[in-house]
Formats: structure tokens, sequence, C-alpha cells
């Protein structure tokens, strides 16, 4: 029974260490932009002083407290696009996260993945992979930490104007 529970422990910690290094690798090269805002910053942003009763932006306060890390790459670079795609299609794989949602148009690809609380009533992480179309020649990778709802999410796109925000919204949308 130890041997068991210790080689869960280490088998789920190493998939958290992964979750947060798999995708260090787009974090550097010139073809690549990189957002990063950690937990730190999310806290300060938590903590911005609001003159206004506007409910949404009560939202997003109270929404950034509940996160942890954001990560975003983007490359038009098509040798990046490729690294980033089958990054992205093994990470998918990876156990507990499961598809939100897939939509195929016009050659853009958009695939959301969650992985939820214990409980299954919070999202403790989302991930999103965009590869563009004949028009939009971005490839996106969007890795989101934290203990949040996925209702909460398109308000933060917004306010913070992230590459697939409209893409988000979508799945929020879908999945009330």
């Amino acid at each position: 029974m130890i041997k068991f529970l210790t080689t869960l422990v280490l088998a789920l910690v190493s998939h958290v260490l992964l979750a947060q290094t798999v995708f260090d690798k787009f974090d550097g090269p010139e073809d690549i932009t990189t957002i990063t805002v950690n937990k730190k910053m999310f806290e300060m942003m938590s903590k911005v002083k609001s003159n206004t009763t506007d409910k949404e932006t009560q939202q997003y306060l109270n929404l950034v407290k509940k996160l942890e890390n954001l990560k975003v790459f983007v490359t038009s670079n098509t040798k990046m696009a490729a690294d980033m795609k089958a990054t992205a299609e093994k990470y998918i794989k990876s156990p507990g996260l499961e598809e939100l949602m897939r939509v195929n148009d016009g050659g853009k690809s958009v695939k959301i993945h969650i992985r939820s609380s214990a409980n299954g009533t919070k999202i403790k992480e989302l991930f999103m992979f965009i590869e563009g179309g004949p028009k939009d020649k971005e490839t996106i990778i969007l890795l989101l930490t934290g203990d949040f709802d996925l209702n909460e999410i398109s308000l933060l796109t917004d306010k913070m104007s992230l590459p697939g925000g409209e893409d988000l919204k979508k799945a929020s949308k879908g999945k009330k």
C-alpha cells in the first residue's frame, strides 16, 4: 500500500511539473511572442482600487484572485507552428485533461481542453490550441491555471485582450 501511494504521489507531482515546463521551450525563440503572467502579478492586479461599482469590473477583480499562471505563445513561423502543434497534441493526451470544445472552420482549428478540480465544479487548468487558417496564419497556445469557473474566463480575455479570446467566449457560452 505504501509503495502504491508513493508511486501515485510521484506520478501526480511529475505531472504538475510537466504542465509547467512542457511549453517552456517556446519561451525565448525570436519567432514566438510570449505572454506570461504569474500568480504575483494576478495578486497585484486584484488589489487595484476601483472607484467604480461596475459589476463587470468587480467580477474581473474577483476572477484574478483565483488565477495562478497564464502563458500564451503565438507564432506565424511555419517550423515553430509545427513544433507547437506536435507538443500540443501530445499534451492534450495528458491524463485528466478533457476536451471542452473543438472547432474546424475554413482551415482554422481551435481545441479547448480543461482539467477540473477533484469535485468537478471548478477548473484547475484551461488549455487552448489555435492553428490559423489560410487568412490568419498564427498558431497560438494558451495555458491558464488557477481555481476558476469557465464562465468567468471570457471577461478575462476581454480585459487583457488575449489572443483566442473570441474562441473562449464561444466555449464559455456553450458550457453553461
